[in-house]
């Protein structure tokens, strides 16, 4: 799951205990223009013992290759082998107008970041000339694992080609079963073919609500999720350059995702959610009744997910406690 920490960051990773007891295995901490992630890392290493933490993720943009190398290797120590580095290139809304540098070659950026880490973490002397990165050091410390486990956020082809390719885990985002294998199945299947065997097979981690029960007012949860649907597709860059928006395109909502747009963008965000596509909103969660989520983690399965980062809407510790087991028992 996300930490989602409305309530009070400390307050939510106290109920991490709980979610870790519930059968929990990976809590990801996402970093966009708020508190940095990995201050907040270290502090759910120290106060949790088996839940894996992983990175939700960290730009390339926005630290050195060797300071992600660095990091990644720190948050593995202090959790004792815990961490899961997950990456990604964002876009140029968080990379230019918050970091202030340049949002250029997120495919090749992505790629030497990856090198360049898994050198540092083997102790290799970094003499490293890349296009991008040049680097001639070694680090000092001996890393808990050699082969710190490296999640791409990726949805462009290319992309997706490289986490196939490189990374132990590939995170999508809106990600629909149904029309995964059109969208994305022959970047996978590019990538998959230039991958090393050592890296064993990739890991397809996909981001769905979850909420369990019969009646209205369970499925009308479903609803929660469009405002961010909605900002994405709307508002998450500018017209001709909001990746987001070339997703929702390419999974067929052509007409939907330019009317989505031209809302979001003139300021009428109402409007924007009130047209993203029903089957989109109901296709990409885990919401209704038990029989109904059961299908859907199957239809999850079958088009290559393996692990899945859902979002327990409950309004109560308790609540969401139950949400983890129970998807926990469907899962198998």
């Amino acid at each position: 799951m996300f930490l989602s920490y409305a309530g009070g960051f400390a307050e939510t990773v106290t109920d991490l205990a709980d979610y870790e007891r519930a059968g929990l295995d990976i809590v990801f901490v996402p970093e966009a223009y708020s508190f940095d992630a990995v201050s907040q890392l270290g502090f759910i290493a120290a106060k949790t013992e088996r839940v894996q933490i992983a990175s939700g993720i960290f730009q390339l943009y926005s630290r050195t290759p060797a300071l992600t190398a660095m990091t990644a290797a720190g948050l593995d120590y202090v959790s004792g082998g815990r961490f899961m580095l997950g990456l990604g290139a964002s876009g140029p809304q968080v990379i230019e107008g918050w970091h202030g540098v340049p949002y250029d070659a997120p495919i090749g950026r992505a790629r030497e970041v990856i090198e360049i880490c898994r050198m540092v973490w083997r102790r290799e002397r970094l003499s490293y000339q890349g296009r991008y990165y040049r680097k001639p050091l070694k680090l000092i410390n001996h890393p808990v694992r050699e082969r710190i486990p490296i999640a791409l956020a990726a949805i462009g082809p290319k992309n997706v080609a490289l986490a196939a390719e490189l990374a132990e885990a590939w995170m999508p985002i809106f990600y629909l079963p149904e029309k995964a294998a059109d969208v994305w199945g022959g970047a996978v299947a590019e990538g998959t073919a230039k991958r090393d065997p050592a890296l064993g097979p990739l890991d397809v981690i996909a981001h769905a609500s979850l909420a369990i029960g019969d009646g209205g007012d369970i499925t009308q949860l479903r609803d929660l999720g469009r405002p961010q649907l909605a900002l994405y597709i709307g508002g998450m860059g500018a017209r001709g350059r909001n990746f987001y928006n070339d997703l929702a395109r390419r999974l067929g909502y052509e007409t939907e995702a330019k009317a989505i747009q031209d809302a979001y963008l003139d300021g009428r965000k109402a409007e924007a959610e009130a047209l993203v596509p029903a089957e989109l909103v109901e296709r990409t969660s885990l919401i209704g009744p038990e029989s109904y989520v059961a299908e859907r983690i199957a239809a999850y399965r079958e088009a290559g997910v393996t692990t899945l980062n859902v979002t327990p809407l409950a309004p109560t510790l308790e609540g969401r406690v139950r949400l983890i087991e129970q998807v926990r028992a469907l899962a198998g």
